[in-house]
């Protein structure tokens, strides 16, 4: 299940290959499922956080540590939306991104 425009995230890499993930040296233009005006946006070590105006969030690279929100350690070259917020009926309001980690500001 999830948004049928977003590519799934990879499993987590084989340890000889536990360093790849797709980095981006210069900007780029990015396509977020269903265009929703985004109102925040941070960048980790080697990973990037959106959120949206309707207080989603929104989150894509190096995993590793657990930091893109999904449950998982998976890498993700495509933004995937954190769905345990919705879940929980809450709404990201700010994002900031540390080298390892995410802190999300969030409204009930």
């Amino acid at each position: 299940p999830g948004d049928p425009g977003l590519m799934p995230c990879r499993e987590p890499p084989a340890a000889e290959d536990a360093a790849f993930i797709s980095i981006q040296a210069f900007p780029a233009l990015l396509d977020l499922p269903q265009d929703p005006a985004v109102s925040g946006v941070s960048c980790g070590s080697r990973h990037t956080a959106v959120v949206t105006r309707c207080g989603q969030l929104y989150t894509w690279g190096w995993g590793k540590y657990g930091q893109l929100g999904h449950g998982d350690n998976a890498s993700c070259d495509r933004p995937r939306r954190v769905e345990h917020l919705l879940s929980e009926g809450l709404r990201a309001q700010d994002v900031v991104c540390g080298p390892w980690t995410t802190y999300v500001c969030v409204l009930e």
